[in-house]
């Protein structure tokens, strides 16, 4: 399953931090965040629990840019 969440990140390197983040959370298969557009699009492992998930995501993304925001 894929999905698409709006974010707001300040520049392009925290994008690719918050990006990074999402990519080694559990349940995730890949993840791309596209500064320009403030979007994330998110692939997730089959069976995987779509809201808990991104709940991880959004706590991993929040440790690596505190300041950066992901709107589920």
């Amino acid at each position: 399953m894929k999905k698409n969440y709006k974010v707001e990140v300040d520049c392009p390197n925290c994008a690719l931090k918050m990006e990074e983040a999402a990519k080694k959370t559990a349940g995730v298969k890949e993840a791309t965040l596209a500064f320009m557009t403030q979007k994330m699009k998110v692939e997730f492992e089959d069976n995987a629990d779509v809201d808990a998930v991104m709940q991880e995501v959004v706590k991993n993304c929040k440790k690596t840019v505190s300041d950066g925001e992901i709107y589920l």
